[in-house]
């Protein structure tokens, strides 16, 4: 796929590892049941164009620290972290299996601003500009998860918060949140069916 059609600010070598990522999980799939086989049939779209929409909704300033809760096999972090080779990532997941193909990944990348951390997100001391995430659980369980990890000082063009990969009819899920919220739909960026429901949740934390 031509990642550059969808952000002609990519860098050549960008492109090149964005371009390596199916091979890889293809490969991993194999032995490690990471991604359902319907998805990966999908994969570019799926899974790391829809990581891409982040890349759309906030330019990452260079220096800023991301967390990404939940990661599961790497996304959204892998795509970011090869897109924001300044920015650094911290990519959690519980799950044993998922992490393994996620430092497999990075390693092979040679991803030198990504930390993978297995274990809960709670137990991460760390603070950060952002917090990403896809399909995890509902905003206002997920909140609670994050809250207390979010700098004060701002260097984005938003507010710290969170930055979520998310589907469907929100309506009530955000209105169970105590923060200020946005919706930005996918589909203005990227014009693919997949995208028509899907959106990038902004909830300010500062």
């Amino acid at each position: 796929m031509d990642y550059k059609a969808f952000i002609p600010e990519l860098t050549s070598e960008a492109a090149e590892q964005l371009g390596q990522l199916k091979a890889l999980y293809t490969e991993w799939n194999a032995a490690i049941n990471v991604i359902s086989r319907k998805d990966m049939d999908a994969f570019d779209e799926r899974h790391v164009l829809h990581s891409l929409a982040l890349v759309k909704a906030m330019k990452f300033a260079p220096g800023s620290d991301v967390l990404d809760v939940g990661t599961g096999g790497g996304f959204p972090g892998i795509p970011l972290a090869i897109v924001y080779p300044d920015v650094n990532f911290v990519l959690c997941d519980s799950i044993a299996k998922k992490i393994k193909v996620v430092r497999s990944v990075v390693q092979t990348l040679g991803l030198t601003n990504v930390i993978v951390h297995h274990g809960r997100a709670e137990e991460i001391n760390s603070q950060f500009d952002f917090v990403v995430s896809r399909a995890v659980t509902r905003m206002n369980r997920f909140i609670p998860w994050v809250q207390g990890k979010i700098k004060k000082q701002s260097i984005n063009p938003w507010p710290n918060g969170i930055l979520a990969l998310k589907g469907g009819d929100l309506s009530a899920e955000l209105a169970e949140v105590n923060f200020p919220t946005e919706q930005l739909p996918i589909s203005e960026w990227m014009n693919h069916a997949f995208f028509d429901s899907k959106q990038v949740v902004y909830v300010k934390l500062q």
